[in-house]
């Protein structure tokens, strides 16, 4: 093979413009296609700034054209050669140097390459888990450059706003110590301290928290974080956080310094602009009004509660739910009155993957009459009542859930979406920012008969709330807030607990004792004996809010080496086994049964 020597770079094949007309360039990528004319040869030549074509020909440099003879795709090649306008019946209006060409005059190949696996160019259709193998390959195709690229622009965007308003990043330790919390935490084993394990961190929280008592107020990083949990399509074992926090200052503070770094960054790099305030909704209106903390509200058709009309009804379903704390909820979904009776006993197998055992509709029809399975059971009266709370005229459809309120907020919040999806009523290419306050501070653990907390336990609570901490923990709220992107949680965060009593209330509120607390905290409280500022602070999934700025279907494709769902690297073949020998100096013995420890040594 042949090498660079002596040829450098003009410019990148997708920089080449009709300004370079007649002059001569340098060029070097990768071999997209070779199409074959006889007398001229047609290469495009694709690198990471796109692809310009080159022509082939005996009449301008006979030993190029003879090494293009041989060349196929995937080869790594470097060129000389003039550019020229192509004629106007050959431009190609789809490509951005579709109006010149490169003629070769001389080219070194400088390595060949074996078929790929599948065609490295945009909209293929192959299994993921074969992309995942040959991530390198699959990297090389445009949209995944162009993700990666995007990305790279959003966390410069970010770094460079907060570092005019004179944040500080700081790394915080990689190897830390496992929490009560820590559940899904990655161990690692020390094998200079025998017995002991480190843990990966979920989030830098206590080490940020620090920071503050150390005096630096404004801190951030583009922060490495691990969990061990199932994984979903935004959901990967080690992820990327934008993470941030601030001394002596309130919430408003954090929720304007947000939007103002949203605003900058999805105009410098999407050329959007995006209104700001954000809109607030509290948890609480959230949940009652959407069934989800993450309402998507880039349509409405919210919630209507029809429990108080309803209780003193015969009709056993619903008497039987409201008599058990359950509620019975709506949706008019305007317009659908005549949905076939087919597509509706859809819904309602659609609904009872959602726990709903039941699903009951009301079809105002356009001539006044109404299309109703329960008519019989509450009478048109009552029927015609609750076509009045949901607000419901003629052509409209409610839908309506009687459960538990957990059963209901999660069985009509997903038909809500199902609907709208169906209706089309959700634009793709709009970007809708809401703010979710006043989360509530605790939610029970059925399983282990404890509150947990719903955020961290370092999150402060409301005030006028501190007093019923540990006489009612179930009606205490915090001081936090989640920034809600089109129906998907980007990033949350809370005022921060900072006195030390306050801290060890909210322990004991959760079931951590003080002994236990110190075993684990010990360096954090301690710490808020020493002068501690309030703070506050928030941190964003940067892979899962490239993957929405970017209308991708999952954080896999924009993030360069992702794990499977089943968090294994298709590439790499990691997660591995490793030798007894290195066990061994870790002090580990595998707990496994004999057929799984003969598989793996």
């Amino acid at each position: 093979m042949e090498n660079m020597v002596g040829m450098h770079r003009t410019c990148g094949c997708g920089d080449v413009r009709e300004h370079h007309s007649g002059k001569q360039l340098t060029l070097a990528g990768w071999v997209q296609r070779r199409r074959d004319h006889g007398g001229l040869i047609f290469v495009d030549l694709r690198d990471r700034s796109g692809v310009v074509q080159l022509v082939f020909s005996p009449q301008y440099g006979e030993l190029a054209f003879h090494k293009a003879e041989d060349i196929r795709n995937e080869y790594v090649v470097a060129i000389i050669g003039q550019v020229r306008e192509r004629s106007e019946d050959t431009v190609n209006s789809n490509m951005p140097t579709g109006k010149i060409e490169v003629v070769v005059t001389e080219m070194r190949i400088l390595n060949k390459a074996k078929t790929p696996p599948f065609y490295i160019e945009d909209d293929i259709s192959v299994d993921e888990n074969v992309r995942l193998k040959h991530r390198y390959l699959d990297l090389r195709r445009p949209e995944m450059q162009r993700n990666l690229i995007m990305r790279h622009k959003i966390i410069h965007e970010m770094r460079s706003f907060l570092n005019e308003l004179d944040f500080l990043e700081i790394e915080t330790p990689m190897l830390t110590k496992s929490t009560p919390e820590g559940a899904r935490d990655y161990l690692v084993p020390s094998r200079v301290n025998a017995g002991k394990f480190y843990a990966l961190p979920q989030s830098p929280q206590i080490f940020k928290q620090l920071l503050m008592v150390s005096g630096f107020e404004r801190y951030f990083q583009v922060a490495r974080c691990f969990r061990d949990e199932d994984l979903r399509a935004d959901r990967q074992p080690e992820f990327t956080q934008l993470d941030m926090e601030v001394s002596f200052e309130d919430q408003d503070f954090i929720l304007n310094l947000v939007e103002n770094m949203m605003q900058r960054v999805f105009k410098n790099v999407l050329d959007m602009d995006i209104p700001t305030p954000f809109k607030r909704i509290t948890w609480d209106d959230a949940m009652n009004l959407y069934g989800s903390d993450k309402p998507d509200l880039r349509f409405d058709m919210h919630f209507y509660e029809i429990s108080d009309l309803l209780r003193d009804t015969e009709f056993k379903v619903f008497r039987n739910v409201l008599d058990n704390g359950g509620q019975v909820k709506a949706i008019t979904v305007k317009g659908n009155a005549g949905i076939p009776r087919r597509e509706l006993d859809d819904l309602v197998d659609y609904v009872g993957q959602y726990g709903a055992k039941g699903l009951a509709w009301i079809g105002f029809n356009e001539d006044g009459t109404l299309k109703c399975q329960i008519t019989k059971f509450l009478g048109e009266e009552k029927v015609r009542e609750i076509g009045k709370i949901c607000e419901a005229e003629k052509g409209d459809l409610v839908l309506i859930i009687a459960d538990k309120p957990k059963v209901v907020a999660q069985a009509l919040g997903e038909l809500r979406l199902e609907m709208a999806r169906r209706m089309n009523l959700i634009n793709p290419n709009e970007f809708c920012f809401r703010w979710v306050v006043d989360f509530p501070m605790f939610e029970y653990n059925e399983e282990e008969k404890r509150y947990v907390a719903m955020h961290h336990p370092f999150t402060a609570p409301r005030d006028e709330d501190v007093e019923h901490l540990l006489t009612n923990p179930g009606n205490v709220y915090a001081k936090a807030y989640d920034l809600v992107i089109n129906g998907v949680e980007a990033g949350g965060g809370s005022l921060r607990i900072y006195q030390e009593d306050l801290q060890e209330k909210v322990f004991q509120a959760i079931g951590i004792s003080r002994e236990e607390a110190e075993e684990k905290f010990g360096f954090l409280l301690k710490a808020f004996q020493y002068g501690a500022p309030p703070h506050e602070g928030i941190a964003f999934g940067l892979d899962r809010l490239v993957m929405l700025m970017l209308h991708r279907a999952s954080i896999r494709d924009v993030i360069a080496f992702p794990k499977t769902q089943s968090a294994v690297d298709q590439m790499a073949e990691a997660p591995n086994v490793v030798t007894e020998k290195q066990l061994g100096e870790l002090h580990i013995k595998l707990d496994l049964d004999e057929d799984k420890e003969k598989e793996l040594f």
